[in-house]
């Protein structure tokens, strides 16, 4: 599964004083979206860090086509780019109720070991679900 969809409700904290969503909360729309996607494949957040693994943001870009407004139902696209030996990318598409490409945007993370703060090879099991994924 290369790509994941999830469908989120614009709240009314969201927006800015022009009634669109305020540019910082895309972040927060791009991690919801790659938390299930890990979690569709397999893999929680929660135990990759009880294991002692953390999967930081490096690179984060966004690129704004339209807004998004209050109430909108937004569906945010997961896409997965790639996986090297310690990093993670994703691409993200953001669409409206008319699918109209609201926003795109990229990011990459990397694996990182808890107890020494260096980056790491993601666990055996984390490499098996993202490489044993299907088209």
């Amino acid at each position: 599964m290369k790509e994941f969809e999830f469908k989120v409700r614009v709240r009314y904290s969201e927006t800015d004083q022009m009634g669109v969503v305020y540019h910082g909360n895309y972040a927060q729309y791009f991690e919801m979206g790659r938390v299930e996607w890990l979690r569709k494949m397999g893999v929680s957040y929660k135990v990759m860090e009880e294991n002692g693994v953390m999967l930081p943001v490096v690179s984060l870009s966004t690129n704004f086509k339209k807004p998004a407004r209050y109430d909108d139902l937004l569906t945010v696209k997961t896409i997965f780019k790639s996986q090297t030996s310690v990093k993670i990318e994703f691409d993200y598409e953001i669409y409206n109720e008319e699918m109209e490409l609201l926003t795109i945007g990229n990011s990459i993370l990397v694996f990182v070991n808890m107890k020494t703060g260096r980056p790491m090879l993601p666990p055996e099991y984390i490499k098996e679900c993202i490489l044993g994924m299907g088209e």
